[in-house]
């Protein structure tokens, strides 16, 4: 939203890790264990983009490693279920964006009982902070980008 500009939503994504859970990945150990330099920070997905092929796979499985152990050891933040619930009760839908792979989000949501009404993820198309997902789940629910809110604790949310 513009200053001075008020819009309901009629969608809101929330990011999932620092968000909705709290944060347990160790990003800069997961960097390390892929032989990447930890400073500067290079965003690991950019990183990962940018391998040969077989560098790609052997970091990916540490990625994968990472995210799953980070999923089955997620907390929720305090009341995560209850706002999305609110929200959905309210007739907003509810999205999940993140970085993460499907199956560590599918993880995470089942041990919580969380529920949202679309998910996106890394093997959905483009990450963030490309915001082909943020308009593409916009369109998706027939909300305009002003009308789409995004709930994030990072720079690229």
């Amino acid at each position: 939203m513009t200053a001075g500009s008020s819009s309901a939503a009629r969608v809101v994504i929330f990011d999932l890790d620092g968000t909705l859970t709290r944060p347990n990945l160790d990003f800069d150990a997961i960097r390390r264990a892929m032989g990447l330099s930890v400073e500067p920070r290079t965003p690991i997905l950019e990183a990962l983009a940018g391998m040969p092929p077989a560098r790609r796979r052997a970091a990916e499985a540490i990625l994968h490693r990472f995210e799953e152990q980070a999923a089955l050891t997620a907390e929720l933040q305090e009341q995560a279920v209850e706002v999305v619930a609110a929200i959905r009760e309210r007739g907003v839908p509810v999205a999940l964006l993140t970085r993460n792979s499907r199956r560590s989000v599918e993880t995470v949501m089942a041990r919580h009982a969380l529920a949202v009404d679309w998910v996106h993820t890394r093997e959905d198309g483009p990450v963030k902070p490309a915001p082909d997902a943020v308009l593409s789940i916009g369109r998706r629910f027939g909300a305009a980008a002003q009308e789409v809110w995004v709930v994030g604790d990072y720079l690229f949310d």
